[in-house]
């Protein structure tokens, strides 16, 4: 089965780790289809594009579900840690990470990919800046003194 490319902001790490935007019910159930084990949601529930009862749905495909509510304006160094904890035992797993546009997730993946698993500052940041360059808040959180004081910058997207 080829990737479900039709989810808000898809991306696919490697064989084992995939990220998006708030799928949909039917997303879902591709996402289990393509072998995906655990599903982590950085999103808020109370989000207008939460899924109602996106828990139950995960739960009835025989997936597992984490969720870690990242607020927005306030990620923070104990969200990280459980992303972090989360992340070691579904080392060998098939997981999809999502939040509602995918920033909440790229960020934290940026994070983890160098900070965690070592990987090239360059090549972690590539990944994220297919989705946007965070300001503000989140620029805090990754580490780019730079951009604080800048806005969040998004790729155009072509529909």
């Amino acid at each position: 089965m080829s990737d479900p490319t039709d989810i808000f902001a898809w991306l696919r790490f490697d064989d084992r780790l995939t990220t998006s935007g708030q799928p949909s019910e039917e997303q879902i159930a591709q996402l289990h289809r393509l072998g995906v084990q655990y599903m982590v949601n950085l999103g808020l529930h109370t989000h207008e594009r939460a899924l109602p009862d996106e828990a139950q749905t995960v739960a009835q495909l025989g997936m597992s579900y984490v969720h870690i509510p990242v607020e927005f304006d306030a990620p923070t160094e104990e969200d990280f840690d459980c992303f972090c904890d989360v992340m070691a035992r579904t080392a060998h797993e098939k997981v999809h990470v999502h939040c509602i546009v995918n920033a909440r997730v790229t960020a934290f993946l940026y994070r983890y990919r160098r900070d965690v698993l070592g990987i090239d500052e360059e090549e972690a940041r590539t990944e994220m800046e297919k989705i946007w360059r965070p300001g503000g808040v989140w620029a805090a959180f990754i580490g780019d003194e730079s951009s604080i004081d800048l806005p969040h910058r998004w790729p155009v997207r072509s529909t």
